[in-house]
């Protein structure tokens, strides 16, 4: 009775002194790391799993030496290997607690609450995708090495071995889907075809990648729904990326309107607006007309903002203002439908009368800055240029 005693006192002072340790470890790494990003976020993330790995172990110790009197008891081979296992786990804890530090700390260099944060939403979808990775192998390699202190699980092993071949192709042929959506998803986060905050257009929907595993991706829709893909669709179907290379847009609003419009005067109106208002940024302010069918034309306006939420608001504004601004001062542009009236002969009035031919003023075919999309600004021109292939040539801006 009394060496079970000891054995318990043992065990119990171990604990405290390994907790009085980790104590004065962790206040002393608190006091002179305050200004070490490294050492701050140390103390707050492996402080605990550091007092269960030290405790663990500093009690197996303890019951280890003290038992001496029961060698070859069942009682403590089972003690001894249970305790083996805690230490194994709580071990496991800490790696990954210390991996994921590194990781923070990483992390904390690349802000992504600034205007231009691509590079550093590049690396943050970098490191979340390694980490899951990193954890899920650690999760591995720790039930492996705990299944292997059984000596029943390594009597197995050499069969396990022999059959590895063919348990290897069922077990591919099995999860060929999920092994292809994690290498879709470390295909992802390498290849920088989309990243975390990203815009996006899939499926129809407009919305911004929320979430990046190694099996799927959530979409945060405008509307605040959740559309769930697997990663491998992001690899094998089209969609389209607003912010590949930069937070800044364009967008269009198009109105149907009467031949009697004046484009110059609608295009003055559309320079003005935009001027007065915040969510412009001041980069691409263009009217066309780019269509002239079914009684109609088409005018398109195309405008810019410095994101895409800004883009959609401003897109809205522009159609609220120009149609308001033809219905009260140009109520004579507005979509109308025109028939002529002929007598029984099918003579209309038209064919009696002489048609005048209009004054041809000079420069009239001119374009100004604002009815051109490619050219008439440094915007213009380098878009452009981008449009201009290799055998190509640009057109004249004379």
């Amino acid at each position: 009775m009394q060496s079970y005693l000891e054995t318990a006192v043992a065990a119990l002072a171990a604990a405290a002194v390994a907790l009085f340790l980790v104590e004065v470890v962790h206040r002393l790494t608190r006091r002179f790391g305050r200004r070490s990003q490294l050492l701050t976020e140390l103390t707050d993330h492996a402080h605990r799993p550091f007092q269960v790995a030290a405790t663990v172990l500093a009690v197996q110790f303890a019951v280890r030496f003290s038992t001496g009197y029961a060698v070859g008891v069942s009682w403590r081979r089972l003690l001894l290997h249970l305790l083996v296992l805690c230490v194994i786990a709580s071990a496991a804890w800490l790696v990954a607690a210390l991996l994921i530090v590194v990781e923070d700390t990483a992390l904390a260099r690349f802000r992504v609450d600034v205007p231009n944060n691509r590079h550093a939403r590049r690396v943050r979808t970098q490191v979340v995708m390694l980490r899951r990775l990193t954890v899920a192998v650690i999760v591995i390699l720790t039930v492996g090495v705990m299944l292997m202190t059984f000596p029943s699980v390594r009597g197995i092993g050499a069969g396990v071995l022999t059959s590895a071949g063919v348990v290897g192709v069922v077990a591919a042929l099995a999860a060929q889907s999920l092994l292809g959506n994690v290498f879709a998803g470390l295909q992802l986060a390498f290849s920088d075809a989309v990243r975390l905050d990203d815009v996006v257009v899939v499926e129809g929907e407009w919305g911004r990648i929320e979430e990046l595993t190694l099996s799927y991706v959530v979409v945060q829709i405008w509307d605040d729904r959740r559309l769930i893909l697997p990663t491998s669709y992001f690899t094998s179907t089209p969609f389209q990326n607003w912010t590949r290379t930069e937070a800044a847009v364009l967008g269009t609003a198009e109105f149907d309107v009467d031949w009697a419009v004046p484009v110059q005067t609608m295009r003055e109106e559309l320079r003005r607006l935009v001027e007065g208002t915040e969510l412009w940024d001041g980069r691409v302010c263009v009217l066309q007309v780019t269509d002239a069918t079914g009684g109609t034309v088409r005018v398109r306006a195309l405008v810019s903002a410095a994101d895409a939420g800004s883009l959609w608001d401003l897109r809205c504004l522009v159609r609220e203002h120009l149609v308001a601004w033809i219905r009260d001062n140009r109520p004579t542009a507005m979509p109308r439908m025109r028939a002529e009236l002929g007598d029984a002969g099918s003579n209309l009035p038209w064919q009696w009368v002489q048609p005048r031919r209009p004054t041809r003023r000079p420069g009239a075919t001119e374009a100004a800055d604002d009815a051109r999309v490619f050219g008439g600004s440094d915007d213009g021109d380098a878009r452009s240029e981008a449009f201009v292939g290799p055998e190509e040539t640009a057109p004249s801006r004379a």
